[in-house]
């Protein structure tokens, strides 16, 4: 959470004639801004589609995390991964949109935080960085739109209800396994945030391109940052088309310099 402003209490002067005037208090700024713990996949990333060389430096990519890390005074640690889904955030082998293998976006460009090694999981680096950092303000987390993508690559493309319903409760399961990880094993009762996804056309499902885990997060003191709702006016606004509104890259599933703002300001809304 943001760091409360410390509100300055003068003492009231003394109606008494010739009673000495107060000293102004000192003000000792803090020099250490807290941290902020971004946690996810391509969206918090800030991945756009880009030249072999912009991959070089994952300070090209900006997403609503460095937004919201800027307005509040926090440090950003960014340990989303392009590709990473609920599954493969606990466990790099099981499969994914890519993120891991030997084609995997880590193996082959830096990160916003770097992994220690391949196999390391991004839960095992969010408790490394917790318990190096003892700051963290905020955590905030989106995943779910690559559990879609996985599922969509079945023999069956996904159009199975069967099929849709077992995809929806493991991501489910994944997510209270995520969230009860940080709080029990990571130690962390600070304030965490699920942001879920917009969609490209609206009306749509209000999971957006993502799967439905707003149910999850309350069970673990957690809020939910609604990224469907964050686009929806200014979407039905351009005849309901995200790509049409600017908020998401045409041809593409990710957000625009636009959309990533939008995404800012409804976090914002929640934690500031």
């Amino acid at each position: 959470m943001a760091a409360t402003l410390a509100t300055l209490l003068l003492a009231a002067c003394s109606e008494e004639v010739g009673a000495p005037e107060p000293e102004p208090p000192s003000v000792t700024a803090d020099a250490d801004p807290g941290s902020y713990l971004a946690l996810g996949d391509s969206v918090p990333f800030g991945f756009r589609p880009a030249g072999p060389a912009d991959y070089a430096d994952p300070a090209d990519f900006v997403g609503y995390p460095e937004l919201v890390g800027a307005e509040l005074g926090l440090e950003v640690l960014t340990t989303a991964c392009p590709g990473e889904t609920t599954a493969t955030f606990l466990d790099p082998t099981e499969p994914d949109m890519g993120c891991h293998g030997a084609e995997g976006y880590r193996t082959r460009f830096p990160t916003h935080v770097p992994y220690a090694s391949p196999e390391q999981s991004q839960l095992e680096l969010a408790l490394d960085l917790l318990e190096e950092h003892d700051d963290v303000e905020l955590i905030t987390l989106q995943l779910g739109a690559n559990d879609a993508g996985v599922c969509h690559t079945s023999p069956g493309g996904c159009a199975d209800p069967v099929e849709q319903e077992a995809m929806t409760t493991a991501a489910q399961g994944n997510l209270d396994r995520i969230l009860r990880t940080l709080r029990d094993q990571g130690g962390y009762d600070g304030r965490i945030v699920v942001v879920t996804y917009y969609a490209l056309d609206y009306p749509g499902e209000p999971a957006g391109i993502g799967v439905d885990l707003a149910g999850v997060p309350a069970s673990h003191g957690a809020e939910v940052v609604d990224g469907y709702e964050a686009f929806r006016e200014r979407a039905l606004a351009a005849g309901g088309s995200s790509v049409a509104a600017g908020l998401v890259i045409p041809d593409d599933i990710h957000p625009t310099d636009e959309g990533q703002r939008l995404l800012a300001a409804a976090v914002l809304a929640v934690v500031g």
